[in-house]
């Protein structure tokens, strides 16, 4: 099997999918960066805030035709 590409569309590819990688990346080290809490501390938030409400906010909302 053979496929035709031209060397920009190449060089589009693999750099889309390279910046796909480092993306990742970053979110996994993100990731790993936060620090979990103890229940104690937790029970300490919940105390100070309060819980957070089941009731979700729209953030963004569009209407489009189809």
């Amino acid at each position: 099997m053979r496929i035709d590409m031209n060397r920009e569309e190449l060089k589009r590819i693999v750099k889309e999918a390279i910046k796909e990688v480092i993306e990742e990346e970053k979110m996994e080290a993100f990731l790993k960066s936060i620090s979990l809490i103890s229940n104690e501390e937790m029970e300490d938030i919940n105390k100070l805030y309060g819980k957070p409400s089941k009731k979700k906010l729209v953030g963004f909302s569009e209407e489009i035709e189809i």
